[in-house]
């Protein structure tokens, strides 16, 4: 049979010889995967085809380890922008290692990749025990983040320099690709330094990444200001609560946090296009059979109608124009227009979101993502991130990860879960109602 051409093959550093430390727990053998696809006809057809199923490798503590704990040290950056759980990964990695493993090193480095070169002058900060203690609490990062690509030559030369063995990136999509580069250079020059990624996007759109760690913290936040955008709505006249949600290229927030309160009307997401004249034509109606309407929108819908200016941020990423304050003044507009008089309520919750500390769900969640990275990369694994995939923790090739965003599919159960909890078309498209 042949191999399936989806290569979930991980990168690892060299043969494991060292008794694990580790004691208490279960370990994962060489040959535990676990299966890609869960739906039996595809894998049926998989096999008719003459294909192996895909299957992916098992994280959790090996039985024996590629680095020797004693003359190990450790680095760990986080990028990109804030997303509830970063202390608390960066708690879980330094705890693991020093209390599993019994490494006495761990660096942190300030302001994601730009601690790793001298331009901007940070200097890295020891972690302890003692250090991380309590940094659960709070939201944010103990170490700082920033966006923006590094020199990789010399972000490695650093790793050389301070002998690190292990470095934990701790970002969503530009960080993993930034992971990437960096191994690429370790592998040219022969070093053998492990890369290990924990995914952080709070729009959750890393590919073959379940569940990132924040989201459902995020999901939770945005219910509650649905919520509050509900009793507007329905404390005035004709009343109109507007949400905006974070999702530049993926609903999943605003779709989730719709299904969570279950009293917003409409939900607009970068997946699914919409003609304003459409939505403009279904809230008119909205209000005049139940007086007032709820309307949850993704940070990346509608851009077709906002003026570009080409713009890009240290990322690269193109610069959104505020599609919620459009809305809000399109549908001013067009109600007045229409002499229906209305009272919209515009919510734009999107840096408390990401600013506060994680739920208890998600608490635990970064915690089991921080000691699966450090089993990782004490096992020698590289190139690679820790990922969720049928509620089992896995093992993730980064270029696979990052080979394109995780997004809705419109034709999904999960897009028809939201349909059926507003009411709203499938087709927002199609001409506006007489």
């Amino acid at each position: 049979m042949q191999e399936s051409p989806l290569n979930f093959g991980i990168d690892c550093l060299g043969e494991c010889n060292i008794i694990s430390p580790v004691r208490g727990g279960r370990f994962i053998g060489t040959g535990d995967r676990l299966l890609y696809d869960s739906d039996l006809k595809t894998i049926e057809g998989q096999l008719d085809a003459g294909l192996v199923p895909p299957t992916l490798e098992k994280a959790g503590p090996r039985d024996k380890i590629y680095f020797d704990p004693v003359n190990l040290r450790c680095g760990i950056v986080t990028c990109g922008g804030l997303c509830p759980g970063l202390n608390d990964v960066i708690r879980a990695i330094v705890l693991s290692l020093y209390h599993h493993y019994g490494v006495r090193v761990v660096m942190g480095f300030p302001f994601g990749f730009e601690g790793l070169t001298k331009e901007h002058g940070h200097t890295p900060r020891e972690l302890t025990p003692e250090v991380v203690r309590d940094i659960h609490e709070t939201g944010g990062t103990i170490l700082g983040t920033s966006r923006g690509n590094q020199d990789v030559c010399e972000m490695v030369d650093t790793l050389e320099r301070m002998n690190i063995g292990i470095l934990f990136t701790i970002g969503g999509d530009g960080a993993l690709h930034g992971a990437q580069a960096i191994t690429e250079e370790i592998r040219k020059r022969g070093r053998k330094i492990a890369v290990i990624g924990i995914p952080k996007t709070i729009d959750n759109d890393i590919s073959y990444v379940q569940k990132a760690f924040g989201f459902e913290t995020a999901v939770s936040v945005a219910k509650t200001i649905i919520c509050s955008a509900h009793t507007e709505a329905t404390g005035a006249r004709n009343g109109i609560g507007l949400v905006k949600l974070m999702g530049r290229e993926s609903g999943f927030i605003a779709a989730y946090a719709v299904l969570a309160d279950s009293n917003a009307n409409f939900c607009l997401i970068p997946e699914v296009p919409f003609s304003l004249d459409t939505v403009l034509s279904l809230i008119k109606e909205r209000l005049k059979k139940r007086g007032h309407a709820v309307i949850v929108v993704a940070e990346g819908v509608g851009q077709d109608l906002i003026r570009q200016t080409g713009e890009r941020d240290a990322s690269g990423n193109v610069r959104l124009g505020d599609i919620g304050l459009l809305l809000r003044e399109k549908i001013h507009a067009y109600l007045s227009e229409c002499r229906v008089e209305a009272n919209i309520r515009y919510f734009d919750p999107s840096y408390t979101i990401r600013s506060v500390p994680t739920n208890a769900h998600d608490s635990a969640f970064c915690l089991l993502l921080g000691h699966c990275a450090v089993h990782a990369g004490m096992a020698g694994r590289t190139n690679m991130v820790v990922s969720s995939w049928r509620n089992e923790f896995v093992h993730i090739p980064i270029p696979l990860a990052v080979s394109k965003r995780q997004k809705i599919d419109p034709d999904g159960s999960l897009w028809s879960s939201v349909l059926a909890a507003t009411g709203q078309p499938r087709d927002l498209l199609s001409q506006p109602l007489a």
